[in-house]
Order: C-alpha cells, then sequence, then structure tokens
C-alpha cells in the first residue's frame, strides 16, 4: 500500500481532466452503457416499449379433437385428429404448417445428416449403439392422408419435419378452419434414442412403459414478429405452439394405467370404486395417498389383459399435449390447496416398482413444493393437475401439466435398492426443473426453437430458489455466481442469444449463464424487492401469451425503474467475463500547505526509502569533505528539506485568499484511501469492497455499474476513513461471478487452498506375467 499526499486544488483543474478522460474514453462509453436499440425490435402496436402486449396484440387458437390406440405388440400409435384453425391475426393465410417432430428419427433426417461426431477416434458404448440402432430403425410420421371436414383430399407437402397444408380459399382474418389427418408411427426406444419421450422394455417380467410426446401432427406457431415459425426440429431447439382445447381419448391394452395432459373425463369406466375413493381422499391430503399401490401394481404387470380400454381427457388453454401408460404403474398423488385462486391442484406421480423407495419418498412432495415457490415468484398456476412420471426419460422433459423424469435407485443381488446422494437430489431438482416447465414456457409460451434460455434460463433460476427453500444447504448445481466462472473464462461459448442448435456447452449456455444473471439481478444490483415485484409482472402480461426477449428486458426495466441495458449487453450478447482486478492502493492525508509540516513529512519520507546495496558499501568510505574542511558550504549546513521564509510568506498569503470553510478543509485529518481499479474481463459489473480496519473492524461499499460510466477499463475510487485501513478485498461474497479471484486482495494473499498431488510412475507393461493370470468367468458369462 503506497502512501502520499492528497492535494486540494481549484474546481477548473477537474473540468480539464473530466474532459480529458471523457474524450479517451467516448469508445468504451458507447460500448458497455449506450441503449439496446440496435439490438431490440421496434415497439409497435403489438409489443410495446414498456415490454407490455400491445393494443393490437394477437395470437392464433388451435383446437384438437384426437383418437388414438397405443399398439403394446409393436410398439406403433395409430392416430386420427380433428384440428380446429383459428386465424386471429390480421393476415390473409392461403396454406398452414404443421410440426411432424418423429421426423427426425425418420432415415436419413437432417438431425442425422447434421450430426458431428463429438471425437474422431472415439465413441462411448451408448452413442455407437444408438448410431447402429438408427441404420435399423424406420422411424417417422406416416401421413395416412389429409382431408377437409367434407372428406375432400387437401394437398400437402412434406418438408423434413414439417408439413405444409394448402388451403382451397384463403383464410382471413377472424375465420376458422376444420380439416383432419390419420397417420400412424413407430415409437421410438427410450433407453437408446434420447427423444424426450419413448418407450422402455423391462426385460425382467416383459413389459413396458411408454412416455408419449411429439407424437401428432400439430400446428406452428404463426406470430407478429416471425410469421410461420417452420425452422426445422434437429434436436435442441424445442417447441413453440399455439394454445388452444384438447379432447384426447387414448385406446391402450386394459390393464394399462394411464396418466395425460388434462383431467380423465370418465374415471367411472376406467378405474374401479376403490380407486375412486382413493382419489378423492389424495386431494384432501397434504400427504401422498397411493391411488395404485406397489402390490397392486406388481399383481397387474403379472399377466397382460387381451382387452382394451379407452382413457379420455380434456385439456383446456394449453399449447401440447403428452400422456404416459404401462401396467406397470404406481399412483401416488396429494391435493395443493392454492389460496391465491381458491383451487386445489392434484400433485401426482406415476412410477414402476423399479423407482422406490426414492420416488415414493419424494417424486410428489417436489411437484407440491414447486408449485407452492413458483407461485409466490411467478404466477399462479392455472391448471388442475401437475404430474411426474418415471420411464424411459433419463434426464426430463416437460410439457403442459406432465413431465417424464429419471433417476432410479440401484438394485442389488440381494434384491434390495440403495441411492446415492446425487440421485437423490438429482431427482429432487429435475421434478422441480420440469414440473417448473409448466410455467416457463408451458404457459409463458416463449420460442424455445429459437431462444433456448427463455424458458430453461428463466426456469433454472426459479429452481434455484425452490431449491433453496427444500432445505438448508441444498447442494444447487446452478444459481450461484462462483458456479459459472470456468464456464465464463472458457474459450468454448457463445452469447446466450445465439439459436439453439449452434449453442457450445448446451447446459452451461442455455440454462446456467442465464439464470445466474437473473440470480445476480435479483441479489445484488436490483435487489430482491425491485425484482421480484418486475419478474411477477413479467409473468403476469405474458402467461398465455408469447414473449420475445426484449418483452422481458423491457418489462424488467419498466417495472424496477432500473436501467439494465449494459447489462443486457454484456451477459447477453457478448461473452465477456467478470475480471475486476485492485491493482492498487495508495493511502494518503491531505497536503496542509504548511511548509513545516509539508517539509518534514517530505523528510520522514526520504528517510523511509530503503538504503541501496551501493550505500551500503560506501559509507565506509573516506570522504574528501572531511578532509577539507572549506569545502563546506550553506548546502551542507541545510538540506533540502529546510523551510525557507519564502515558503513561509507564501503559505501566508495562501491563507489570506481562502475563504473560512477551505481553510478549514486543510486542517481535515481524514485517511484518503484511492482504489485503482481495471476491468480486465471486459463486462462491466458493480464493485462491491470490503476493507478492514487497523482495529479489526470492517465495513462495506456497494458501488453501481455506472462506476465505469466514463471509462470501462480503468478507474481510481477514493474512500475517507477516520482510522487506518489494512485489507481491501472486492466481491467478498462472490456475487459477481468474478474469474480471478487473486487479483481482488490488496496487499495479495498467498493462496492456500490447493493440493500438491503425488503419484507413481507407471510400470511397464509384462505381457509374459499378463498371459500366465488365470481366466475369471464372469456372472453374465455363466448365465
Amino acid at each position: 500500500m503506497k502512501f502520499g499526499r492528497f492535494f486540494l486544488a481549484p474546481f477548473f483543474a477537474w473540468v480539464l481532466v473530466a474532459t480529458y478522460s471523457n474524450a479517451q474514453t467516448m469508445e468504451q462509453l458507447q460500448d458497455s452503457f449506450r441503449q439496446l436499440d440496435e439490438y431490440l425490435p421496434t415497439a409497435n402496436t403489438y409489443r410495446t416499449a414498456s415490454g407490455a402486449p400491445g393494443h393490437d396484440y394477437w395470437q392464433q387458437q388451435v383446437d384438437y379433437r384426437i383418437t388414438v390406440e397405443l399398439n403394446d405388440k409393436d410398439q406403433t400409435l395409430t392416430g386420427r385428429e380433428k384440428i380446429t384453425y383459428h386465424n386471429n391475426s390480421p393476415d390473409t393465410l392461403r396454406y398452414l404448417w404443421l410440426q411432424l417432430d418423429q421426423n427426425r428419427f425418420a432415415r436419413g433426417s437432417m438431425d442425422q445428416q447434421t450430426r458431428t461426431a463429438a471425437d474422431e477416434r472415439k465413441s462411448n458404448f451408448k452413442a455407437f449403439r444408438k448410431e447402429l440402432h438408427e441404420k435399423r430403425f424406420s422411424g417417422g410420421h406416416k401421413v395416412e392422408f389429409v382431408r377437409d371436414s367434407a372428406g375432400n383430399n387437401l394437398p400437402f407437402t412434406i418438408v423434413e419435419t414439417m408439413m405444409r397444408v394448402d388451403l382451397p380459399t384463403p383464410l382471413k382474418p377472424g375465420q376458422k378452419y376444420e380439416f383432419d389427418i390419420a397417420w400412424s408411427y413407430r415409437i421410438v426406444d427410450g433407453t437408446i434414442i434420447k427423444s424426450r419421450g419413448g418407450y422402455e422394455f423391462f426385460k425382467e417380467d416383459g413389459n413396458y412403459i411408454y412416455e408419449v410426446s411429439r407424437w401428432f401432427p400439430r400446428l406452428a406457431a404463426y406470430s407478429d414478429y416471425d410469421g410461420w415459425h417452420n425452422k426445422q426440429f434437429i434436436g435442441r431447439g424445442e417447441f413453440t405452439l399455439e394454445f388452444g382445447n384438447y379432447e384426447v381419448d387414448i385406446t391402450v391394452p386394459a390393464d394399462h394405467i394411464v396418466t395425460a395432459t388434462g383431467v380423465l373425463q370418465n374415471a367411472g369406466d376406467v378405474l374401479s370404486e376403490l380407486q375412486r375413493k382413493r382419489l378423492e381422499k389424495a386431494r384432501k391430503s397434504d400427504k401422498p395417498v397411493h391411488i395404485v399401490t406397489p402390490d397392486e401394481a406388481l399383481a397387474n404387470q403379472a399377466k397382460a389383459a387381451g382387452k382394451k380400454k379407452t382413457w379420455r381427457f380434456r385439456a383446456e388453454n394449453v399449447r401440447d399435449f403428452a400422456f404416459a401408460s404401462s401396467r406397470k404403474f404406481i399412483w401416488d398423488a396429494m391435493g395443493v390447496y392454492q389460496k391465491e385462486n381458491k383451487q386445489t391442484v392434484m400433485a401426482m406421480s406415476f412410477y414402476p416398482e423399479e423407482a422406490n423407495p426414492l420416488w415414493g419418498l419424494y417424486s410428489t412432495q417436489a411437484v407440491a413444493h414447486t408449485l407452492e415457490v413458483y407461485n409466490k415468484y411467478a404466477l399462479v398456476y392455472p391448471y388442475p393437475v401437475a404430474i411426474s412420471v418415471h420411464g424411459a426419460v433419463t434426464g426430463g422433459m416437460e410439457y403442459p401439466m406432465i413431465s417424464f423424469n429419471g433417476y432410479r435407485p440401484t438394485k442389488h443381488d440381494n434384491g434390495t435398492r440403495t441411492y446415492e446422494r446425487r440421485t437423490k437430489y438429482g431427482l429432487i431438482s429435475v421434478v422441480i426443473h420440469e414440473v417448473g416447465h409448466n410455467y416457463f414456457p408451458m404457459i409463458v409460451n416463449s420460442d424455445e426453437r429459437q431462444w433456448t434460455w427463455m424458458d430453461e434460463g428463466l426456469n433454472t433460476f426459479l429452481q434455484y430458489l425452490a431449491e433453496q427453500e427444500w432445505e438448508e444447504d441444498y447442494p444447487s448445481r446452478r444459481g450461484e455466481p462462483y458456479k459459472i466462472v470456468d464456464f465464463m473464462k472458457s474459450d468454448k461459448q457463445v452469447p446466450i442469444m445465439t439459436n439453439s442448435e449452434s449453442l457450445l456447452q448446451f447446459g452451461n449456455n442455455a440454462y446456467a449463464k442465464p439464470a445466474t444473471a437473473l440470480n445476480i439481478l435479483r441479489e445484488s444490483i436490483m435487489g430482491r424487492e425491485l425484482f421480484d415485484f418486475a419478474f411477477r409482472e413479467y409473468s403476469r402480461r405474458w402467461q398465455f401469451k408469447r414473449p420475445t426477449p426484449a418483452d422481458l428486458f423491457r418489462t424488467l426495466e419498466d417495472a424496477s425503474g432500473v436501467d439494465l441495458d449494459w447489462f443486457w449487453r454484456g451477459w447477453f450478447y457478448t461473452t465477456d467475463h467478470v475480471d475486476i482486478s485492485l491493482d492498487n492502493v495508495r493511502h494518503m492525508h491531505l497536503d496542509t500547505k504548511n511548509p513545516e509540516i509539508e517539509q518534514e513529512w517530505l523528510r520522514k519520507q526520504d528517510e523511509k526509502r530503503p538504503e541501496t546495496m551501493g550505500e551500503k558499501r560506501n559509507r565506509d568510505l573516506p570522504k574528501r569533505i572531511d578532509r577539507y574542511k572549506e569545502l563546506k558550504d550553506f548546502y551542507n549546513e541545510y538540506d533540502k528539506f529546510t523551510v525557507t521564509n519564502a515558503q513561509r510568506n507564501s503559505y501566508r498569503a495562501l491563507l489570506e485568499e481562502l475563504e473560512d470553510y477551505e481553510r478549514g478543509l486543510l486542517g481535515n485529518k481524514s485517511h484518503i484511501y484511492m482504489l485503482d481499479l481495471a476491468n480486465k474481463g471486459g463486462l462491466v459489473m458493480p464493485v462491491y469492497v470490503k476493507v478492514t480496519y487497523a482495529d479489526g473492524m470492517t465495513e462495506e461499499f456497494r458501488w453501481a455499474a455506472e462506476i465505469w460510466k466514463q471509462n470501462g477499463k480503468k478507474i481510481s475510487k477514493m474512500i475517507l476513513t477516520d482510522k487506518p485501513i489494512v485489507a481491501v478485498e472486492l466481491d467478498p461474497h462472490l456475487e459477481t461471478a468474478d474469474v480471478d479471484m487473486a487479483n481482488n486482495h490488496f496487499p495479495r494473499r498467498i493462496d492456500e487452498d490447493s493440493r500438491f498431488d503425488l503419484f507413481k510412475t507407471k510400470k511397464k507393461r509384462d505381457m509374459m506375467k499378463e498371459m500366465r493370470e488365470p481366466l475369471v468367468e464372469t456372472g453374465k458369462e455363466k448365465k
């Protein structure tokens, strides 16, 4: 820490310095703190500059009446649907685009064509197995016909995962159009192809669990900002769809239990009286109640039924529909009463015996917990059910009111099951995350195919909040700023705003980084009260509507009164990272102008200078002036720090010119510290400082990001104190995702939090010894 004098000067001198600084850093000013005008679309009557839907906002509606049959023998679906398309747009439409997502699994699909090797020299077993399986598997929608309501064939054109249906007459604004489609497809093996659905076969008992998603031809979105959303589905970029009402009849083997988006309409036909009574009991219970018990599920899966049953579901105002079916399902449920809308939501889980004891203990409780926490921070859950299903999906996948979730205990040779810590918290987290997707994007209907982060990032942020309310010290993987630093400083990344298919490090880019950014806004930049109000306002404005990034950015600023353009630019449009370095701390006192004091201070500073090696060795050398005394004169008697009368007279004249308050300031005894800060990472952020005083006390200072407004690279900040400072630390609470904590301390600290690893040199291979080793027969070989 350097010591020095701080000079008080007339105001005009500071004006000159500031002018020079502004001229020098105008380019940096424009880059960091200019408004986002060049990135955001111009506001209009559909979407306002405040981020709210405009008075002319519109969106389409699509209603479906579907009948489908699941063939448990050959794992196929055969269906027919009647579609009613409502043209609420101001445009006349000559054709309609539909999504055929199963075509991603057709041989030679764009997904398969554009997939590149992760490593040119090796592959893991599962990935190579998938490649071989796709060469044999014939997937994709087989469209039998497309007809109008009178039964006339409609011309259609299939383009990879999209289908264009040409209308016989243009569909004008305000009109609706009805047509029918018949189709079928083979369900993928979800244990081989990671497909957000599919089936899982259980070899031990010969049964299947089916998780059925993206299964029917469904209308692509048509919006004010993008027209038809007919970008191909090639894997990562998920879905953007229209809201509508669904009536779905699902025919399955009679011993199957079915769960789906929406509410079961014919419980009397498909459930026993006992099961219906258990459902009513569960509705009023604050703990999970079995509708189908583990013993009943085991008995049910023992022998396949020869007959069929049809389960009828109805769902209102949803953007998609999914279902699951199996004779292996255990089913439990509990009611979650929502005070805000005085409605009870049924939280439910469906899972096989292989998932216990983990699922029976945690799944439905996690569903209920998600609703309680998300309702508080986003919007009130509007649907009657929220469901978690376990099957082929090893991670998690979301659909309206229903989610497919992984994580299963390990079964041991003695028949018992145990689960690891990571499996337990993995299940709780994935259920929170996937059920949370009901809010984003199933209700706040963002475009997943273009902007994955708008649902994954926002949902991961809320997931973090829910995890923290599950238990103390919950091991959240994402949300805390310090957990993102390795990604932030890596070269393998692209801006968050990049299209979904082109993201690098998908999990970090689409999930972790935007979630961390929102957490920083809430905890540090805006504060909880302002952020929570603004985030709820965004959720309220855009529930059951289709927002864009501009609508989110504008709403959070509009509802909070905080200018965040600099934040959106740095975190979402660049790959800059946070690395604020405390380069130096200078300790100063005011220059009193009094020569008696200042000259003595200069003398002491000179005496403090370390003696050079030459000075030390030359001290005992004979000096000529000691031999010839007449060489000594005035300057040998008075050193350069001696105060002269001229200096005293100048000081007196100065005091006469100063006003009373100015003379008083010259006697101020404050400690003046100048902190020299450098922005090495490029991302402008607030500066948070903790100082430690000589008496052991600490104090914290918080300076807004606008501290960099006139120079985005280097700044100096002054602190005035009544007592000396012995240490200064930046970002003491790990709030900013600073990638280099070593330069956050002054004086610098020795890193004591590391290990030095010792290892043995690998022995050379002894092939002769290897050949003499006896062959061990494995358990699988015995079988």
